[in-house]
């Protein structure tokens, strides 16, 4: 099966969308389809990461080149809706499918014209597939759901590790992440009626909010309490997810989905999260949640964890069981079974039409 992967976004940038893609493309590779994905983000200076990779990578392609693969796939498979990729389907008639990783909407939950056409043309879409329930709820076509896979070839419990930490954060530092919310909760322990508490936290990650959040520490007298410890990868991250008991992934907006969380738990951490879309489904009875942008109710879940470490386990025994249902192989083949089956409905529909 030849799959072009269409996605404007992908590595070298860093970001959910782009690791998980790369990630997908992978194992789709590895699991026998012929792949070749397709975007607009500039290549890395040093052109042999993209030849070792076991998919093409096409960048930044013109015209002429876009119309030549989708000629050559079989299925045109788009991570997210992206308008201007979507033209050659005039020209050459191949199977759509569209995984949705975000809302179509504005920053301002505003839905504009451009979303409303996205939304329109799900409908000529021969497959539609969501990362959470929350997403799928959100659109009018019928939606299969695959929750988002986590790096399990990489974090993992580490048994030697002391957890002498309370809470982390990972992720960028902007302000639909909600760190300055994490930081009022912070302050708001301190009072008596939240019994006093004064943890640590490790702010792990880079952005624009950075020196505003060191100052919003500082005002709130929490600079000796709080590290901003900046961008952590690979080992480094997964070692120091082992060394804290709570991941806070206290965004603002509602997340499609929320691989933080299942990096978190598979590192051993209790995860605090935002409620709403479909961050919940991915902490699953791994944690706890609390209303969005909502400071006190932060501080008011945290209290509850941070003095009760005697039940961390209680979270944590469901881990291995709700990790299972996120592995990358299992992931991967519920993918392949979706392609696979427009590949076949596709089939039948010429066999029809010649019969």
């Amino acid at each position: 099966m030849k799959v072009l992967l269409y996605s404007p976004a992908f590595l070298p940038r860093v970001g959910g969308l782009e690791i998980n893609v790369a990630q997908l493309a992978e194992h789709l590779a590895e699991a026998g389809c012929e792949l070749t994905v397709v975007t607009t983000t500039a290549g890395p200076a040093d052109i042999p990461a993209d030849a070792a990779r076991p998919y093409r990578v096409v960048r930044r392609p013109g015209p002429a080149e876009l119309l030549r693969w989708t000629r050559w796939c079989d299925v045109f498979f788009q991570a997210n809706v992206s308008l201007r990729g979507l033209w050659p389907l005039l020209l050459v008639r191949r199977p759509w499918v569209v995984s949705h990783h975000s809302w179509y909407c504005r920053s301002d939950g505003r839905i504009a014209w451009q979303d409303r056409l996205k939304r329109r043309l799900l409908r000529h879409a021969a497959a539609s597939i969501a990362v959470s329930h929350g997403v799928a709820a959100d659109l009018a076509v019928p939606t299969v759901v695959i929750h988002n896979a986590y790096r399990d070839d990489l974090f993992r419990l580490l048994p030697a590790a002391a957890r002498d930490r309370e809470l982390a954060f990972v992720g960028r530092l902007v302000s639909d992440k909600g760190v300055d919310v994490l930081l009022d909760a912070l302050a708001a322990l301190a009072a008596p009626e939240n019994g006093g508490l004064t943890p640590r936290l490790t702010v792990v990650g880079d952005g624009p909010e950075r020196a505003a959040l060191r100052a919003q520490a500082e005002r709130l007298g929490l600079a000796a309490r709080v590290e901003l410890v900046g961008t952590r990868t690979g080992e480094e991250l997964v070692a120091l997810l082992n060394r804290h008991r709570i991941l806070v992934v206290p965004s603002r907006y509602a997340e499609p989905f929320g691989i933080v969380a299942l990096e978190g738990i598979a590192s051993g951490c209790v995860v605090v999260g935002s409620e709403g879309g479909g961050l919940k489904e991915a902490i699953g009875r791994c944690g706890r949640t609390f209303a969005n942008g909502d400071a006190a109710d932060l501080a008011r879940v945290l209290a509850e964890v941070l003095r009760h470490p005697e039940r961390d386990g209680d979270y944590l025994r469901h881990a291995a069981a709700h990790l299972a249902e996120h592995a990358s192989q299992r992931v991967t083949a519920a993918y392949l079974g979706v392609l696979t089956g427009v590949l076949a409905r596709r089939r039948g529909e010429r066999q029809g039409r010649t019969a």
